[in-house]
């Protein structure tokens, strides 16, 4: 289809995607000009946000892309796009469990990952998300986000042939696979940027490229600095490029110019190329810093989210089976307009991570206090109905404080005291804390210090087995666990991080690599232990009793209809502040979760509990009637008895 003719009209958008489509069975034809008619106003609004008038020639550039995307996309893909179709609520249900990991850390590599699909298909997982492995530069490249090749995997773990045959395995299981879709910077080894340094002017323009300090120096009065040890600042100078290029995170990692139309469509592309390999979601990464607006934080601006809506037509008309996550480490505030808000409501991303509650489920379990996790999550808002919140207790990434001073005050803490709590706590500073993080990026101007570490070394597993002490131990499994069942029964789509449920531990040998030596959050990266994984299967086992424990609870997940992700969850009033208790109200059944944060038994009154008649705790099936009472970190599930 040419580019040549502006078409400023959806019927000759139409037509011209029609005669491109000419050879196209009825059917596929028929099915793609519907979606091309759905989605076109959200693309050309989105870009008119971002672009202005520019957005009129821009507009139909962009379908030609989506169309070439869809003529390229496989039978059996174009087929599940059918099939999403149907059910779009499939991302939602309570069936749902992701999980995440390295490639190579997980299975060595893509047909390693492959020959792994049936663990993680008895483990319940439906949902696979695989860090970054797409080609990056070599090392340092931040864990492989400085990517140096949309198009190519990294060798080491085979080729983009092997990761669509790892698409369709762990798609015949049921499994979809997710990957990183890095958004705001490129390698500097990047043929863009390559080609940017070599004098070719539309390259050049792909990047924030200043000649002297006196523009970076403006902007950076406003911009908070991400790695402040060992990549302050956020601009670089490049001898090559004879300029100061905006590099937010690290000096060789080059942020993109997206108020340069070519670079959406580059991404636009790369959409329906990854798409077309048979990954089912991309998450957003560093989606936030897209936007550069002089004066601000340039983060969280509007033009963000105009992007995101257009990207996301681009897929929905190409490729309508893929979901966008949204990366956006943010407050409250901010991260409701990554679901959709006001004009954007429905139209971006399908996923967002819910920082939040993984921050403040840690900080429950320090302070054995629900008190403030309760004010602070009644706070958000509701996200739109056909969305749904990623769930976590851990990730790959460095735990932050974001404990806002407002929810603190509410409850009569101090936001800054109970920060520093919590890094003391979680490095095991604190007297009594049996936690063993790692304290990361630590700010002396602010005292701000972030925290690496597994689960179970943070709930202090590693301690209670060094102790030899049965309680002990007993203790840190079922903080464990609970952190893992409060996001289970949250809502959502709870993803596990690799290794959690075998409660692995940190890796005592995070350093010797001397890529990571300055890098302490791959302590909590460790290479899977197959050996330690055979162990689930051994009763009597720490890996049997985590393993079947999480199990356990996902079967029991699956079949509550109020754990449906389109359904809030409603935080109740902590009338035990040492009890987490919330509840989830479906059409068809209301479940009440409660959760006890301390190692000390606790009770809930039967009063409390929002639901009439005779309750069973669906986790075990146990009938419970009256004042509900909580062992040491104990949950249940209260639903009305059958």
């Amino acid at each position: 289809m040419s580019s040549g003719a502006v078409r400023t009209d959806l019927g000759a958008v139409l037509a011209a995607a029609a005669a491109a489509l000419a050879g196209e069975p009825e059917h596929d034809r028929t099915v793609l000009l519907a979606r091309l008619e759905r989605h076109w106003p959200d693309l050309l609004d989105g870009l008119t946000q971002a672009y202005g008038d520019r957005a009129t020639e821009l507009a139909p550039r962009v379908v030609d892309l989506a169309v070439a995307g869809f003529l390229a996309r496989p039978a059996e893909l174009r087929l599940l796009d059918l099939r999403r179709h149907v059910e779009p609520d499939w991302f939602q249900s309570p069936r749902m469990l992701g999980y995440a990991a390295y490639a190579d850390r997980f299975g060595g590599d893509l047909q390693g990952v492959a020959a792994k699909v049936p663990y993680l298909a008895e483990l319940g997982v439906t949902y696979l998300h695989l860090m970054p492995l797409l080609a990056p530069r070599p090392r340092p490249n931040d864990g492989g986000y400085a990517v140096m090749d949309y198009r190519a995997v990294r060798p080491e773990l085979g080729t983009m042939a092997d990761l669509s045959e790892l698409a369709a395995t762990l798609r015949a299981s049921g499994i979809s696979l997710t990957l990183d879709l890095v958004l705001n910077h490129v390698a500097a080894e990047h043929a863009w940027a390559r080609r940017a340094v070599a004098g070719e002017q539309r390259y050049r323009d792909y990047f924030h490229v200043f000649p002297d300090r006196t523009i970076p120096g403006l902007f950076e009065q406003a911009l908070p600095e991400v790695f402040p040890d060992f990549a302050p600042g956020s601009f670089s100078w490049d001898e090559g490029l004879g300029g100061w290029v905006w590099t937010t995170f690290n000096t060789w990692q080059w942020d993109l110019n997206w108020h340069n139309p070519d670079v959406f469509c580059e991404f636009a592309d790369l959409v329906c190329f990854l798409a077309n390999a048979g990954v089912e979601c991309l998450r957003l990464d560093a989606i936030a810093f897209l936007w550069k607006r002089m004066g601000t934080d340039c983060q969280n601006q509007p033009e963000v989210h105009a992007l995101t809506q257009a990207l996301r037509a681009v897929a929905r008309i190409a490729a309508p089976a893929v979901l966008f996550k949204a990366e956006a480490i943010v407050g409250p505030a901010q991260l409701a307009p990554y679901l959709g808000t006001g004009p954007h409501t429905g139209k971006v991303s399908d996923l967002a991570y819910h920082n939040s509650l993984m921050v403040q489920v840690w900080s429950s379990l320090a302070a054995r206090d629900a008190r403030l996790v309760t004010a602070a999550l009644r706070r958000f808002p509701p996200k739109p109905s056909a969305t749904s919140w990623a769930t976590y207790v851990r990730c790959h990434d460095d735990i932050g404080w974001a404990i806002d001073d407002g929810d603190a005050a509410m409850v009569g803490w101090d936001g800054w005291a109970h920060r520093a709590f919590l890094s003391d706590f979680y490095s095991g500073r604190f007297p009594g804390s049996d936690a063993r993080g790692l304290v990361f990026q630590e700010n002396a101007a602010t005292g701000d210090r972030r925290i690496s570490g597994t689960t179970a070394s943070l709930a202090g597993l590693e301690v209670a087995l060094e102790s030899g002490d049965p309680a002990h131990v007993d203790l840190a499994v079922r903080r464990h666990l609970l952190a893992h069942l409060v996001v289970l029964g949250f809502g959502g789509l709870p993803v596990l991080w690799m290794g959690d449920e075998l409660a692995l531990r940190n890796d005592g040998g995070w350093a010797d690599d001397p890529d990571h030596a300055e890098d302490n959050r791959w302590v909590h990266r460790p290479r899977m232990p197959w050996e330690v994984a055979e162990r689930r299967h051994v009763q009597g086992t720490l890996e049997h009793r985590v393993w079947h424990g999480l199990r356990s609870a996902v079967r029991v997940r699956g079949r509550q209809a109020a754990l449906h992700a389109a359904v809030e969850s409603e935080l109740l009033d902590p009338v035990n502040p040492a009890v987490l208790a919330f509840a989830r109200r479906a059409p068809t059944q209301t479940l009440v979760a409660l959760h006890n944060m301390s190692e000390h038994p606790q009770g809930w009154p039967r009063w409390a509990v929002p639901l009439d008649g005779p309750l069973v705790d669906a986790l075990t099936g146990t009938p419970r009637d009256d004042d509900i009472a909580l062992g040491p970190y104990a949950v249940v599930w209260l639903v009305p008895r059958a």
